[in-house]
Formats: C-alpha cells, sequence, structure tokens
C-alpha cells in the first residue's frame, strides 16, 4: 500500500517524519510513504497534489494539519478529523448579507463531490479508524479575524474548525476517488491573534501522535 501524507508546511509533520527515520515498524507492513508538502492555501494544494498525482497514484492520502476552532468544545491541543469541509469565502458580501458560489447559483449545491455545498469524506471505514471526534470545518483563503465573520462561518456552515487546505484535498480525493482523512490539531480559537494564547507546540505534538498512531494502523 502506498500512502500519500500531504500538509502545507513540514512544521507540522516534522516528529512524525522524525519517527519515520528512527522507526523499523513500517519495515515489517506492506506500506509505502511518501510526503507532500504543498505551501499555505488551497491554491498550493491544488497545484502541488495534483501534479503529485499525475506521477503517482496512492492507495490512500492523510491530510494533516492544524487548524482554529470556533468552539470550546475542541480546546486547543484537542485532535478532530474532519468530516464536512466547505469552502467558506468565495462568495460576494451583499446589502442583505453573505452570499456564496452556492447562494449566488454559480455551483450546483449538489452536483458532485458536493453534496448540500459540503465535501463530504465518504470513506467512514478511513474516519472511523482515527478514532477522534469528527468535525465541521470550513477552508478560508484568509484566516478568520473578526467575530462577526466567525459567527458567519459558525451560523451558515455549522463550522467547528477552520483551515486553509482542507477543501482542495477533499475536492481532489473525491473526484478522483482515492480514500483519503484528514486530520487537524486545534492551535488557537478564531478570532484571538493574540499568540500568546495559542498552543501551537501542543497542537502540533498531538497531531503528530496522532499520526503516527493511523499510519501504523493501515
Amino acid at each position: 500500500m502506498n500512502c500519500l501524507i500531504v500538509a502545507a508546511t513540514s512544521l507540522e509533520i516534522s516528529k512524525f517524519i522524525q519517527h519515520c527515520r528512527t522507526t523499523d515498524k513500517f519495515h515489517h507492513i506492506d506500506l509505502q510513504l511518501d510526503f507532500l508538502i504543498t505551501g499555505v492555501g488551497m491554491l498550493n494544494t491544488s497545484y502541488a497534489l495534483m501534479k503529485h498525482l499525475q506521477v503517482k497514484q496512492p492507495h490512500v492520502i492523510v491530510n494533516a494539519g492544524i487548524a482554529g476552532s470556533f468552539s470550546k468544545k475542541h480546546i486547543p491541543g484537542t485532535v478532530v478529523v474532519v468530516k464536512d469541509e466547505t469552502m467558506a469565502d468565495l462568495g460576494v458580501m451583499e446589502k442583505d448579507g453573505y452570499k456564496d458560489v452556492f447562494d449566488l447559483k454559480l455551483q450546483a449545491s449538489s452536483q458532485f463531490p458536493f453534496d448540500k455545498k459540503k465535501l463530504t469524506n465518504t470513506y467512514s471505514g478511513f474516519l472511523n479508524r482515527t478514532f477522534l471526534p469528527k468535525v465541521k470545518s470550513v477552508s478560508v483563503n484568509q484566516i478568520t479575524s473578526s467575530k462577526k465573520t466567525a459567527e458567519l462561518y459558525s451560523n451558515k456552515y455549522k463550522a467547528e474548525i477552520e483551515n486553509m487546505e482542507g477543501a482542495a484535498v477533499h475536492y481532489i480525493c473525491l473526484r478522483e476517488k482515492i480514500p483519503f482523512v484528514q486530520i487537524r490539531s486545534i492551535s488557537n480559537y478564531v478570532g484571538d491573534r493574540n499568540k500568546k494564547n495559542w498552543k501551537i507546540n501542543d497542537a502540533v505534538s498531538n497531531l503528530n501522535r496522532e499520526l503516527i498512531r493511523l499510519v501504523e494502523s493501515l
């Protein structure tokens, strides 16, 4: 089995990479690992992932990274798995409120791979294998810093977390019919720009611990 590990930055999976260099566990299982560091954002992720798929088609894809939480339920350091991903800021702000591309009828809300605006991971077996809380996520091009915008995403999309790459991975994997999973570790609450309150080190450590456990179970 070939497993592709996808991350926006090397920082987010550095401990997992180091683990792979020192462990001998992968010598005893039928698993080949490849790594893809895409760069931040959906545009970079889409380009890098599609370029990789032109050369090699993995059996499974694992997307790992940190994220912000809209909910006090998912405190910094918590690791979650994304069930539903939505593109949150592709649209227009009009006088009567924000309208996304689906509201504007520029994209059918349930035209594959979308399902009622969502990019839903349909590989339930892979999701369940993580043993992590399943969440709804939004992918954004601009990190949310205002309370008003945070409330918009929470109310409109029932979002629990936000990230900057997940929708690209969900979209491509669904279109290409590649089993995948996206795990995220919470580094901060959405809207809090005081980085003294952020738990990036804890988030990265916990993310890599769960990534090691997941990959070794494949």
